[in-house]
């Protein structure tokens, strides 16, 4: 699938009340390559290889099935660290959606969230809710491609 990617990244002030009432996801991640983005993903039990092409907040994304033995073929080729992290979909105004991770690799004491947007408007012109913290799209420590490489220690 392709499709132009549109989101933000923000650290979070304070996590929202009953998280663990919202579904969510177990999320383990590696990558063969970071510059293009090349990833392996494991997102409960559906495998596949992600290509993201260059930009900060705006870029193409492309997403292709694995099984989970050409997951698992690849991942052992991957470079650097493994992501781990659990992923709440917290539902926000305007049917737009909260995607919280809580990693648990390499670094468990960090909690993001991301959102996506349908143009770069809606993106623009977007008020968080009271618990998100600073915005941290266009700072690449935050993106999980630099904290797959090996020498990130949060």
């Amino acid at each position: 699938m392709n499709s132009m990617e549109i989101e933000k990244k923000y650290l979070i002030r304070r996590l929202p009340d009953n998280l663990e009432n919202y579904p969510r996801r177990e999320i383990q991640q590696a990558y063969l390559c970071t510059e293009p983005v090349v990833r392996v993903r494991k997102e409960d039990d559906t495998y596949y290889l992600t290509y993201k092409g260059k930009g900060m907040m705006m870029r193409e994304e492309y997403n292709l099935p694995l099984n989970r033995d050409a997951y698992e073929h690849l991942l052992a080729k991957a470079d650097g660290n493994i992501i781990s992290k659990t992923r709440y979909l917290i539902p926000l105004e305007g049917g737009l959606t909260a995607e919280l991770d809580r990693f648990h690799s390499p670094d468990s004491a960090l909690i993001m969230a991301e959102v996506e947007f349908v143009s770069e408007e809606q993106a623009l012109t977007f008020t968080p809710p009271d618990w998100f913290g600073e915005e941290v799209t266009r700072d690449r420590r935050y993106h999980n491609s630099y904290m797959s490489q090996a020498a990130y220690n949060g």
